[in-house]
């Protein structure tokens, strides 16, 4: 009897080890394009491992946390991740999880028809994602020039993603440059009307990035790749089922704050996505330099930290295309 205590307290000790070994802290952001990332936690036990997520108000400030070794695997704008990187932050890009998800907005009854028409006007935007990024190469494009200051054809207003929409409901700015499924509510709402989706610069649509610390991608190789195959999966659950992708973004995510509305309009102009490029991240690289954007010192080069080996396998492994 003795014997197999002891065998069933060796087997126990070593599973609570396997168990404790195979936990992944992601960072996440609470908006809807971010839901199949979230929803990697739901199904991460059937992977064989635990994820223990944590949101974060930005990508940026997730930065911080994975230096500190607290967050293993972070979902950001490309932005925040380059700029991450840029400042030492040891981390690799390893899939796009969604793309697109930006629109920019302005005021019913405006008479801005288009980006040259924010001249003398104020456009307000969160600082250091996707979103800034989009719209001054927009600005750029029309040959504007902006400040947060006065002086400049166009004056930048810098908010958090949730008070912008009530800067422009309350017509505080004239226009906003605003991340899903906030811009969707806006026009849903009835104080916004969209402009353009910012795609049609070099930089294309932006990619939403994955990184993982290299403490994880090349010290426990084996659970980065469990990782990245719970990634594809989840993933591909939400692309084949929409209505499980609705249900846990809008109920379980947002807890009904979004409407079916709200949901269905920022999906569709933010779909959820596995790839990345190392060419779009050295464009978007190239373009946060030119208009210092995360006002990197030495701007990462791409091919040097991008690591695509982990996504290709989990993808050939389950017959993703």
């Amino acid at each position: 009897m003795k014997k197999l205590t002891l065998i069933a307290s060796l087997v126990m000790t070593s599973f609570s080890a396997y168990a404790a070994e195979d936990v992944i802290r992601l960072g996440n952001l609470k908006f809807a394009h971010y839901g199949a990332v979230s929803y990697i936690k739901e199904i991460a036990p059937k992977c064989g491992m635990k994820v223990e997520e944590r949101m974060f108000a930005k990508g940026l400030d997730i930065m911080p946390a994975i230096i500190a070794g607290e967050i293993d695997v972070a979902a950001s704008a490309a932005d925040a991740a380059i700029a991450g990187r840029a400042g030492g932050v040891p981390v690799y890009a390893v899939a796009g999880f969604a793309k697109g998800g930006i629109r920019i907005v302005v005021q019913p009854g405006s008479a801005i028809k288009t980006v040259a028409d924010f001249k003398g006007k104020s456009v307000g935007v969160a600082r250091g994602g996707a979103q800034e990024l989009a719209l001054l190469a927009e600005l750029a494009k029309a040959n504007l020039s902006w400040s947060e200051k006065p002086g400049k054809d166009v004056k930048i207003v810098y908010l958090p993603f949730a008070d912008l929409n009530q800067a422009l409901m309350q017509k505080q700015i004239d226009a906003m440059s605003q991340s899903e499924p906030q811009a969707s509510q806006a026009i849903n709402k009835g104080f916004g009307v969209e402009l353009l989706k910012p795609y049609e610069t070099p930089m294309g649509e932006p990619i939403r990035t994955l990184v993982m610390s290299e403490k994880l991608y090349n010290g426990n190789r084996p659970l980065a790749e469990k990782f990245m195959k719970c990634f594809v999966q989840a993933t591909k659950a939400f692309m084949d089922d929409p209505k499980l992708a609705e249900n846990y973004v809008r109920n379980t995510m947002f807890k009904g704050q979004i409407t079916v509305d709200d949901y269905q309009d920022a999906i569709a102009n933010s779909p959820f996505y596995y790839n990345l490029s190392v060419e779009h991240m050295q464009i978007t690289t190239d373009f946060m330099a030119k208009y210092g954007v995360g006002k990197m010192v030495k701007p990462p080069v791409a091919k040097e930290w991008v690591k695509l080996d982990l996504l290709e396998q989990a993808k050939k492994s389950l017959n993703v295309k």
